[in-house]
């Protein structure tokens, strides 16, 4: 079905990933598009789009580890933690790399962390930008992160690349920040890209420009990926016939000897039918969610 289905898409430095969805659902002319994770104006690299019943598997990529290629440039704090702001403060020191090996561990494992003023995160009911453009000063609750992977791949003095691999949730703008702080020099983040989210990488997505060329020639499908795909450590149950109808229905079917956890359903055409977890005992599997119309 062209209407279900993934795309991943290498998002350029420039439009948000609002206008990414906009222009796919344009493109495609599929009326539910969304994304499972958002990248800012700034950052470039891999966009999970989910299609039609696809949006529901958002929830399990939405929360999946990413990893980016990030560059922290010492010696400036900007007010955005990113190239956006203005600087508020400027040092002519710039660290030895010896002494950011040196911290660098202290930013790696199960860490707290506290997010930008200027995030989406919301104050009140309003989002912390929104008071921080007013003017009004934003105080926001740390939160516990986890970065299992930090390593550095390239240092040309002031600009550091890192590699890291974290868990949803972490701003990397406030990595760059807090390690400017622990170095005394002060730092902001130049630029991300993420190499990484959930099961894609870069080399999954398709450039925004080759997709923008598909929908103009009607050749897009070439670039939808199965739904399947999204879950690959998940086990497979195949369904046909009498089980495919119950799972349309939200009933329960026989699970397998042995069977635990969580499992994908896929039909006969190999198209997702549903998310099965067990249930009574390991004897049935429970259509947690359906994808069939």
């Amino acid at each position: 079905m062209k209407d279900f289905g993934l795309i991943i898409v290498d998002k350029p430095v420039g439009p948000t990933s609002h206008k990414i969805v906009s222009l796919v659902r344009r493109g495609t002319g599929v009326s539910k598009v969304g994304h499972a994770g958002t990248l800012d104006p700034r950052a470039s690299g891999v966009l999970i789009l989910c299609l039609g019943p696809a949006t529901r598997l958002s929830e399990y990529l939405s929360t999946s580890s990413k990893c980016y290629e990030a560059v922290v440039r010492f010696g400036a704090t900007t007010q955005t933690y990113d190239a956006e702001g203005p600087v508020v403060r400027r040092s002519e020191n710039v660290p030895r790399l010896e002494e950011i090996q040196l911290v660098l561990p202290e930013f790696r494992g199960e860490i707290e962390q506290v997010p930008p003023p200027y995030s989406a995160i919301k104050v009140q009911g309003e989002k912390a930008y929104k008071l921080a453009r007013s003017g009004k000063e934003v105080q926001l609750d740390p939160r516990m992160v986890t970065i299992n992977h930090l390593e550095v791949l390239k240092y040309n003095p002031p600009d550091l690349v890192l590699d890291i691999e974290c868990t949803a949730g972490t701003y990397i703008r406030s990595l760059a920040h807090d390690l400017g702080e622990r170095i005394s020099t002060g730092a902001h983040l130049a630029n991300l890209r993420r190499t990484k989210a959930g099961p894609f990488s870069l080399e999954d997505a398709i450039p925004l420009p080759k997709l923008e060329v598909g929908f103009l020639t009607n050749k897009w499908e070439r670039y939808l990926r199965p739904a399947a795909d999204a879950l690959p450590d998940l086990p497979i149950v195949e369904v046909e016939g009498e089980d495919l109808e119950r799972i349309r229905n939200g009933r329960r079917i026989q699970a397998g000897m042995g069977s635990s956890g969580t499992a994908r359903a896929i039909g006969p055409n190999g198209d997702l039918v549903a998310i099965l977890e067990v249930v009574e005992g390991g004897e049935k599997w429970h259509p947690r969610k359906v994808f069939l119309g």
